[in-house]
C-alpha cells in the first residue's frame, strides 16, 4: 500500500510530463482501466476497474523518500518501546479503520 507514497519517482514507470509549468507523472493503481488497458488488453466484460490514474508531482530520485520512511519506522518504534521491528506488533494496539475519506487523489483522469 505504498503506491501513492513511491509514485512520481525516476525509478516508478512512466514518462516526466510538463503541465503549467510544472513536471508530472501519471500514477495508476494496477486495477485501474489504465493498467487493465496496457497490460491485459482491456477490462474483462465480467470485471469493472477499481482504480484511478492520476497525475502526481514529480519527485525526482525515490532515495530521500525511502529515508523518510525509515525515520518514520525507527520514530514509531521508539514512542511504543519497542527494541525491532519485530516487538511493534506487540507493543501496540492495532484498530481496524472501517471507513475512511481520502481526498489525496480527487482528481482523476
Amino acid at each position: 500500500m505504498l503506491g501513492g507514497m513511491l509514485a512520481g519517482h525516476d525509478q516508478c514507470p512512466g514518462d516526466v510530463i510538463e503541465k503549467a509549468g510544472k513536471k508530472m507523472k501519471l500514477f495508476y493503481g494496477m486495477s485501474s482501466a489504465t493498467a487493465m488497458n496496457k497490460h491485459s488488453g482491456g477490462v474483462a466484460e465480467y470485471r469493472a476497474s477499481e482504480g484511478k490514474t492520476v497525475e502526481v508531482p514529480y519527485r525526482g530520485d525515490i532515495n530521500s523518500t525511502v529515508l523518510d520512511i525509515l525515520g518514520g519506522l525507527r520514530s514509531a518504534c521508539t514512542y511504543v518501546g519497542a527494541g525491532k521491528l519485530k516487538e511493534l506488533s506487540k507493543r501496540t494496539t492495532f484498530i481496524r479503520v472501517t471507513q475512511q475519506l481520502n481526498n489525496v487523489y480527487g482528481n482523476s483522469t
